[in-house]
């Protein structure tokens, strides 16, 4: 039997008057290996529980925002530590929202993300990109996240996008190498005759066999 736990939730947010996509909470639930989770995500807030196994634990928890987000323009990522979302602020404003939940009292397992938080008067220089692109999979597609442990949408083909030039040019090295051995001329046996004074009899002496030639070096792919 599993004990049932709440997990840790960190956020940080940005806010936007004029842009959508730069008026958001990022929200973080720690639940590790937790393959399948149920989650009911509405404007007003959350209802989180899944289960692992491998710890017995059950984490559940139930947060009411300080005010709506966007459901249908929010994202999600589930991974095997936790679940990473990106969750669209309704209104539009400059200000931030003066904390994560609706209640004015302080909860232990709610804080704050330092690792994305900019200051509100900080948010022009912060660097302009969204920790969600490329992944796909926006909250219309969470019934995904269950049998395949909510891995799917994500597209593989932008991961690792610089690797393809730096493992081409293995093949350039082996390739100089044989080009090295191809270059050396081949090494050529040869045969000394000595003549043993006249009347002792022919001695014929062969010199000792040269060195094989350098095998190439055998390129492994």
């Amino acid at each position: 039997m599993s004990s049932q736990v709440t997990p840790e939730v960190t956020w940080a947010q940005r806010s936007s008057l004029t842009a959508p996509e730069k008026n958001y909470i990022y929200l973080t639930i720690g639940a590790p290996d937790v393959p399948k989770i149920d989650l009911d995500l509405k404007p007003t807030g959350l209802t989180f529980t899944g289960t692992s196994d491998t710890k017995k634990t059950t984490y559940h928890v139930e947060l009411e925002f300080w005010a709506e987000i966007d459901v249908e323009n929010s994202k999600t990522h589930h991974s095997a530590r936790d679940v990473f979302f990106v969750l669209r602020k309704k209104e539009m404003k400059e200000e931030y929202w003066p904390r994560l939940l609706k209640e004015n009292k302080k909860v232990h397992f709610v804080k704050t993300d330092f690792d994305k938080w900019v200051d509100e008067d900080e948010q022009e220089g912060a660097p302009d990109d969204d920790p969600m692109a490329g992944m796909g999979g926006g909250m219309s597609g969470m019934e995904g996240m269950g049998g395949d442990g909510g891995f799917g949408g994500i597209d593989f083909s932008k991961l690792g996008g610089g690797a393809g030039g730096d493992l081409g040019n293995l093949g350039g090295e082996g390739a100089d190498e044989d080009e090295m051995d191809d270059d050396m001329p081949e090494l050529e046996e040869g045969h000394d005759t000595e003549k043993a004074e006249e009347g002792k009899g022919k001695v014929t002496a062969t010199s000792e066999d040269a060195p094989p030639a350098k095998s190439k070096i055998e390129e492994i792919s």
